[in-house]
């Protein structure tokens, strides 16, 4: 793990897999650090012949913070009224271009999850020249009305802040069981080392407000999604309650030629019995960008 300096900020990061290999870049979504990404899943990746690169984004795990600024006014935020709100998605798709330039990375495969997938979306329409393919997975294009999390989901993002470990610890898991997948459901044991690792690593509840702030305020990517070039990859759970499949179809109906992969069973998370899957979805995407077109 490293840091690097780019687009204003420190950036916190580390890599898998051969340096010679295409890069991969995986960006992680809301509230989430680059451990949130699964080692087993990582591994799977690097399998492919692929150089991973993972990294925090601003305002979570060891990455610049912007506690300086407060806090966004979150109603306001939701109304409308921006003027609280200190970043938007194409800031953080701008940190990913920075530390891609800054790694001598020319091109990129890029995967995002989550808020990941619309700063990977942000990042291919800002930034054509550094996204070799994109992978949008369980995300949405920031279309109003599209991908709205159901009630249950949506209590999971507005918890307030835990007065400690034990309770950040507990209402982790318990927000993971809400939004996680009905299909493959985690071991508590699991959820219960992941939770206490991103505790123990950065626990930044404010950043993840000014971060839910950015994915409110932001603009609707959909114009510009109609313009990618890059093969892009679209993969959705059916039973996603917190980003619903509607924001997937709403995705890959946006970007020319994209394919979409709904997986029955699966929430808002990658659970272990779908990575190889996910993993060969995504690198058959890569090949098709190193693939000339068939005539």
């Amino acid at each position: 793990m490293a840091e690097v300096r780019a687009n204003g900020i420190d950036i916190w990061y580390e890599t898998a897999g051969n340096p010679q290999d295409p890069a991969l870049l995986l960006i992680m979504g809301l509230g989430a650090q680059l451990i949130d990404w699964p080692a087993g899943f990582v591994e799977q990746l690097t399998g492919h012949g692929l150089h991973v690169v993972l990294f925090d984004n601003r305002d979570s795990g060891l990455s610049s913070g912007f506690d300086e600024v407060g806090l966004p006014d979150l109603p306001a935020v939701l109304a409308g009224d921006r003027s609280s709100v200190p970043y938007l998605i194409p800031d953080l798709a701008a940190d990913a271009a920075g530390l891609l330039k800054e790694l001598g990375i020319e091109r990129a495969h890029v995967v995002g999850v989550s808020m990941g997938g619309m700063i990977a979306q942000q990042l291919t329409l800002d930034h054509p020249e550094l996204v070799a393919s994109l992978t949008s997975i369980m995300s949405t294009t920031g279309a109003r009305g599209v991908g709205r999390p159901r009630p249950e989901a949506a209590a999971v993002l507005m918890r307030p802040p835990a007065a400690d470990r034990a309770a950040a610890i507990a209402g982790a898991v318990a927000g993971s069981r809400v939004i996680g997948s009905p299909g493959y459901p985690a071991p508590q044991a699991e959820l219960e080392r992941r939770a206490a690792a991103k505790y123990d690593r950065g626990y930044r509840p404010q950043g993840t407000m000014r971060q839910y702030a950015a994915i409110v305020a932001s603009p609707d990517r959909t114009a510009g999604l109609r313009e990618v070039s890059a093969p892009t990859l679209v993969i959705h759970g059916a039973d996603d309650p917190l980003i619903p499949v509607d924001g997937g179809e709403a995705t890959a109906a946006a970007v020319p030629g994209a394919e979409l992969l709904v997986i029955p069973g699966m929430g808002h998370d990658l659970p272990a019995p779908l990575w190889s899957r996910i993993a060969d979805a995504i690198a058959a995407n890569t090949r098709r960008a190193q693939d000339p077109p068939q005539h």
